[in-house]
C-alpha cells in the first residue's frame, strides 16, 4: 500500500522541478506530477526524470491550464495514498520530511 501521495502541481517549473523531485525521499510514495499548461519543457524535463529514476514511483499528468487548485484537485483524484502531500515546484523538502511528516500522523 502507498503510504503517501505527494502532489505537485507545476506550471513552467522546468528550472526546478528536479531538485524537488530529488528532495523526496520517501520510500512508499507516488509523487503525482500535475502539468498545468507549461509553455516551456516542464513536461519533457518531467518525462526524463521518470526514466532515469524508475526507482521512484513519479506518475505525469498533463492538462490544459485551469490553475493550482484544478491542478490540486486533480492529483487528489488520482492519489491513492493514505496520506497526501502538497508540495510546490519550486519548492525542496527536508531530509527526512516525510519520515517525521508520517510518524508524526500515525500516532
Amino acid at each position: 500500500m502507498t503510504k503517501i501521495s505527494v502532489i505537485i502541481p507545476c506550471y513552467n517549473c522546468a528550472p526546478v522541478i528536479e531538485r524537488c523531485l530529488d528532495s523526496i525521499d520517501y520510500p512508499e510514495t507516488e509523487i503525482i506530477v500535475v502539468n498545468d499548461g507549461s509553455k516551456d519543457d516542464s513536461a519533457k524535463v518531467i518525462e526524463q526524470y521518470i526514466q532515469t529514476h524508475s526507482t521512484k514511483n513519479v506518475i505525469l499528468i498533463n492538462k490544459p491550464n485551469g490553475g493550482v487548485s484544478s491542478a490540486r484537485n486533480l492529483g487528489i483524484q488520482r492519489a491513492t495514498g493514505k496520506y497526501i502531500v502538497f508540495v510546490d515546484a519550486d519548492d525542496y523538502l527536508m531530509t527526512d520530511g516525510l519520515v517525521r511528516v508520517v510518524d508524526i500522523a500515525d500516532k
